[in-house]
């Protein structure tokens, strides 16, 4: 017994003097007073240490002496040190946290634009690949936003009308620099298509109100859009369809750091004129062949350097029953041709980068209009007009901190138009702006901006603030508040006599509340917009000449945005409803009129699918609008009044699309093919857009779709690059 006591004493006082010897840390870390979990908290060069809880609570015990450094580490919060002396007593250390401020965690403003984010983290919420598998857009990036929130379906003419808009009140920018013609020249009932080609963008930002000050000209919204960089390899592309052929390349350098490219097309409606029971008597068919041109320079510091030129023809003619009744027909013939060049520079320069950009167009239109009686056409009127178009702006950023920026720039921009009844119209708007994105924390920022314009016609200066909070609701919710004011000149072609005139101006006030987790999105926005200055014009629906700035307005409304790729299985699909109420006095209306482009209510609905046993992708879409009013308004005794005037049935359209890939799962294949069966309006509908009148206004005939279902079949290929996974659903 004695040996066993002598045995186990030793131990006993070694477990004694062990247990004697830790000592207990323990402490509350918090943020802004509330406990925070999950920070860890360490002795600094030991493996001692513990994790706070819900409350924020912790504790540890350990068997160091002396000084040492308490650590309280995070990555949203900064890190905390704290010296401690360790003894035999137990010790209470509590800690205050900062947020950490990241590029990563900062809330981005969102009001009024249609984005996933900012450039920092992803591409805009349509990705090219977005725009071709939307069933009905056509592979357009104009008709794929007819499928989001703010977007009115216009039919009969060309544009984004948007939140009560005309086309004309939302601009285009490419890599930067204003895109003067980015529609072709149509005839009149028939809009104008998009004149550059989806794949030449790697994402979009869409803002339909509210936009930086970096953007003026435009009362209604801005759509960005940005350029390719260097393509991932060289490739060569072909397209084949009843409608047109394509052909396309790249060459990428060996060492990666330049790329070139050039490509061709032609279309042609004839064919599907001969196979569709069109509504629209093309006496000579939509034609024409285009091409384009670029290279892309990568500079030794990382800068990029980029090069877009093109250009395009466009030629047709449209025969309709004439509502004069000396007259059997009236017809309209079109010949356009059009070019464009686009150059843009990017460098970093120590803690500045410079963005800098020139374009130039010039667009050449010639509408010859005649009257056909017994088979013998006579001309009636001829309608040239030729324009050229150049634009430059430069932008210089300097990053404050981690997620505050300034930035300043200047913006010009010359308009030269002349036509054949003696208009020669010269304007010149040199724009200076300046503006400043706040990060206060991971969860508040602001953008504060100024923009100031000179109109050389006008003779006028504006000066207009814009400004734009964000702030984190919680971990997924965010909300944004927008306000600015907005200057645009009125549109040319309405300035065909000496009138004194100054700019238009819109307010914008909007307030948005979003929430984004994986896999879904949902969008909350109500906005109102104030007109003033509108432009008032004397005339009839064809021939308009402005004559005050006395118009005014306004439009305000409710938008939801829902897009969901997680809760059925490989499905995408989103779904957007705007509300619109809209009242202006502007143009030739005599009074304050609903315009006739504003639809009350507006539904519309994306899906897609890809089956990849299959090797499918299924694609649909269906928009619904309201009713839209219409007018017939003439000008006599020096007076407008209304004519007629009434409401267009509702607008609906189901549209279909099917993408196959043949060669889907084949090893080392070289080639990459897609065959598309496209249907649009699948129903059939009878879709209205308007009415024209005759001279006396005791005849009508409907503005309609040129033909009310269309169907498209086409086959792309490519080689030397495999685009398998952006032609799948479930990669986007």
């Amino acid at each position: 017994m004695k040996t066993k006591f002598k045995i186990l004493l030793p131990v006993f006082l070694f477990l004694h003097l062990f247990s004697s010897a830790q000592v207990t840390i323990s402490g509350n870390v918090s943020f802004k007073n509330k406990g925070v979990k999950d920070i860890s908290v360490t002795l600094k060069d030991t493996y001692d240490g513990a994790t706070t809880d819900e409350k924020g609570d912790y504790t540890f015990e350990t068997t160091e002496k002396g000084g040492h450094t308490l650590v309280f580490t995070n990555p949203k919060f900064q890190s905390v040190e704290k010296t401690v002396l360790l003894e035999n007593s137990p010790l209470t250390v509590n800690a205050d946290l900062k947020e950490e401020i990241s590029e990563i965690d900062a809330i981005v403003i969102s009001a009024g634009s249609i984005e996933a984010s900012d450039k920092k983290r992803a591409t805009a919420l349509l990705t090219p690949i977005d725009i071709y598998t939307t069933a009905g857009a056509d592979g357009q990036i104009s008709s794929a936003l007819n499928y989001l929130p703010g977007v009115q379906k216009v039919g009969e003419n060309e544009g984004l009308f948007v939140r009560g808009g005309t086309g004309a009140e939302t601009k285009i920018f490419m890599d930067g620099s204003l895109i003067n013609n980015y529609f072709t020249s149509s005839v009149p009932g028939i809009p104008g298509r998009d004149r550059f080609n989806t794949s030449l963008f790697k994402g979009n930002i869409f803002s339909s109100g509210g936009y930086s000050a970096l953007y003026g000209q435009a009362l209604s919204g801005v759509l960005l859009l940005e350029s390719v960089d260097l393509p991932d390899t060289s490739s060569y592309d072909f397209g084949i369809s009843p409608i047109f052929v394509s052909g396309s390349m790249q060459r990428l350098s060996e060492d990666k750091t330049f790329s070139y490219g050039a490509s061709l097309s032609y279309f042609n409606l004839e064919l599907m004129q001969k196979l569709f029971n069109y509504n629209t008597d093309f006496s000579q068919p939509p034609h024409g062949f285009g091409g384009d041109a670029n290279f892309r320079i990568k500079t030794r510091s990382g800068g990029m350097l980029k090069y877009y030129g093109s250009f395009d023809t466009n030629k047709m003619a449209v025969n309709s029953p004439s509502l004069e009744p000396e007259y059997d027909e009236s017809k309209v013939k079109l010949n356009s041709s059009n070019t464009y060049h686009n150059l843009s520079y990017k460098q970093k320069f120590g803690k500045y980068l410079l963005n800098a950009a020139t374009s130039y167009s010039f667009n050449d239109a010639d509408l010859k209009f005649s009257t056909i009686s017994n088979g013998t056409e006579t001309p009636q009127n001829d309608f040239s007009s030729k324009g050229n178009y150049l634009n430059f702006k430069t932008v210089l950023d300097r990053k404050i901190g981690k997620i505050s920026t300034v930035r300043g720039g200047v913006e010009f921009n010359n308009a030269h138009e002349t036509n054949n009844f003696g208009k020669d119209f010269n304007d010149l708007i040199s724009a200076v702006f300046a503006e400043t994105d706040l990060g206060f924390s991971n969860s508040f920022s602001a953008k504060i901006g100024m923009r100031a314009e000179n109109s050389s016609w006008l003779n006028k200066t504006n000066l207009a603030p814009r400004l734009a909070l964000a702030y984190r609701l919680s971990k997924n919710w965010t909300t944004s508040l927008a306000y600015g004011i907005f200057y645009q000149n009125p549109e040319n072609k309405y300035l065909n006599a000496d009138a004194p005139l100054t700019f238009q101006k819109a307010e914008h006030y909007i307030l948005q509340v979003q929430r984004s987790s994986e896999g879904r999105s949902f969008r909350l926005e109500g906005f109102y917009k104030n007109y003033d200055r509108l432009i008032k014009t004397f005339g009839d629906q064809y021939v308009q000449t402005a004559v005050s700035n006395s118009g005014n307005g306004f439009a305000k409304g409710v938008e939801v945005f829902w897009r969901d790729k997680k809760s059925l299985k490989d499905i995408d699909y989103w779904i957007s409803y705007s509300f619109l109420d809209s009242k202006r006095d502007f143009m030739n209306y005599p009074v304050s009129l609903v315009p006739g482009f504003a639809a009350q209510h507006t539904l519309s609905a994306v899906a897609k699918k890809f089956v990849v046993k299959w090797k499918t992708g299924f694609n649909m879409s269906y928009t619904y609008a309201s009713g839209r009013p219409y007018y017939d308004i003439i000008s006599a005794n020096g007076a407008n009044i209304i004519r007629h005037e009434g409401r267009l049935k509702d607008y609906n359209g189901l549209n279909f699309s099917v993408n196959y890939l043949p060669n889907l799962g084949k090893k080392d294949s070289k080639a990459f093919t897609v065959l598309v069966l496209s249907v649009s309006n699948i129903l059939g509908n009878k879709n209205v857009f308007g009415y024209n009148f005759s001279q006396d206004g005791n005849r009508s005939a409907a503005v309609v779709p040129p033909v009310n279902t269309f169907v498209f079949v086409g086959a792309f290929i490519s080689f030397g690059v495999d685009k398998t996974n952006d032609a799948i659903n479930n990669n986007l």
